[in-house]
Parts: C-alpha cells; sequence; structure tokens
C-alpha cells in the first residue's frame, strides 16, 4: 500500500524480512488504523544496500515532499558505528525527519522463547508507542535494543503524532 504524500507519512526500509517481520507485527496493532501514513518498503538486503538505496531513490523525493520521513531498521551487528555509518549518507536539511533503529546484533538474537515471535515484538512496540508504557517495564529496555534510547525519544516525539493521531 502507497502513503498519502499530501499528509505526514513515514516510510520505512526493512534491512532484511527478519526486520520485516517487526515492523509488519508493529502495523498490524489495533489502535495503528490509518494505513496511509506508513508504507514498509521491501526489504533492502543488507544495511550498505538500505544506506545505497537512501541514497540513491529517495533523498531527492524527501527534499520536494516535507511531510515525508524515513526510518532505517537495521541489524547493528554488535558495531557502535554502525548508526553514524547510516546517519553518513543523510544530508542535514533531512535529519530531523530521518532515523535509523534496529537490534543490536540481530533480530534473531531477540529470544522468541522470552519475547514472542519477531511480529509479537513489533506489535509490543506498537502498543507500547500508544500507551506510553513506563520505560522500567519497556521492550526498548531489552539489552539488544537499549542502545536505540536517543533515537527512541527523538522518533516518539515525531512520528508518534503521524502514527497514532490523538495520543500525544
Amino acid at each position: 500500500m502507497s502513503v498519502n504524500k499530501y499528509i505526514p507519512h513515514v516510510l520505512v526500509l526493512p534491512e532484511d524480512d527478519a526486520n520485516r517481520n517487526i515492523v509488519n507485527g508493529f502495523i498490524r496493532h489495533e489502535s495503528f488504523t490509518d494505513r496511509s501514513v506508513i508504507q514498509v518498503l521491501p526489504s533492502a538486503g543488507g544495511w550498505l544496500k538500505a544506506r545505497d538505496k537512501f541514497s540513491s531513490d529517495h533523498i531527492k523525493k524527501m527534499k520536494k515532499n516535507s511531510k515525508r520521513h524515513f526510518v532505517f531498521l537495521i541489524d547493528f551487528d554488535q558495531d557502535s558505528k554502525r548508526f553514524k555509518e547510516m546517519a553518513s549518507v543523510v544530508p542535514k536539511d533531512l535529519a530531523g525527519r530521518v532515523f535509523v533503529i534496529g537490534v543490536w546484533s540481530k533480530p534473531e538474537e531477540l529470544s522468541q522463547k522470552e519475547l514472542g515471535s519477531r511480529e509479537c515484538v513489533g506489535y509490543r512496540i506498537a502498543d507500547e508507542c500508544f500507551h506510553d508504557t513506563n520505560k522500567e517495564n519497556s521492550l526498548w529496555q531489552h539489552s539488544l535494543l537499549q542502545h536505540n534510547d536517543a533515537e527512541l525519544k527523538r522518533m516518539t516525539k515525531i512520528l508518534k503524532p503521524i502514527l497514532f493521531p490523538g495520543t500525544h
């Protein structure tokens, strides 16, 4: 499904199918009712391909449409430089609308026994966003997700009103 480009909207580029499963769980949350505000793009096939695809296909379109926001959903592969490597291709004038988040290692390492399927993880993330879950009990405090804290604060402030209008 395509987004309505005339209203604020979000494009999500997952690195791979495991990350795509997370975002699919997010958009299945019952409080997420307006599908015209988000579009999940096809999996990029790796973080470098995601970064390059953003550079080649999305920068020009984002500069033309100030209502567009962009989320990279990547594996950090336990690389502390990964965020900077992804952010390095984002022009300064777009930085406030582009976000980089993901699992510290890779989504496959999130315990299915502990957290459920990757779609369950995405659903729970949406639920926490919608209900403003207490940070101490948040899924984002999981050891493989807590590195997203600064980006999560920025994202919540900007994207929550778009994805869950009336809850901010």
